[in-house]
């Protein structure tokens, strides 16, 4: 998975399209991660006891890999992920776009 926890991405398809946000949890066996503040959804809930009224709870749910684009932190532009090889089995992070390393 090429998106980490703490990047920033922006949503490329779907109701949230065009939001940005910071990931705070990834389910890499799902391919799927949770984005701060998109893919909002209203949970209903019934009572627990009597006399107690059901919720309407509203959650962020995870989302697709496949719907987010990483933001460059040196560009600031949505962009596509490569790799670098450094010395010493090293890898790190390239944009597409800038050629930086993050």
């Amino acid at each position: 998975m090429k998106i980490k926890k703490g990047d920033t991405v922006q949503v490329i398809s779907g109701k949230d399209r065009g939001k940005k946000g910071k990931v705070i949890l990834t389910l890499s066996k799902k391919d799927r991660l949770q984005v701060e503040g998109i893919n909002k959804v209203i949970r209903h809930t019934k009572p627990k006891k009597e006399g107690e009224k059901g919720q309407r709870v509203e959650i962020f749910a995870p989302i697709h890999i496949s719907c987010v684009m990483l933001v460059c932190p040196k560009c600031g532009k949505p962009t596509r992920v490569g790799y670098k090889v450094l010395g010493k089995g090293k890898k790190k992070r390239v944009c597409k776009k800038c050629g930086e390393t993050f």
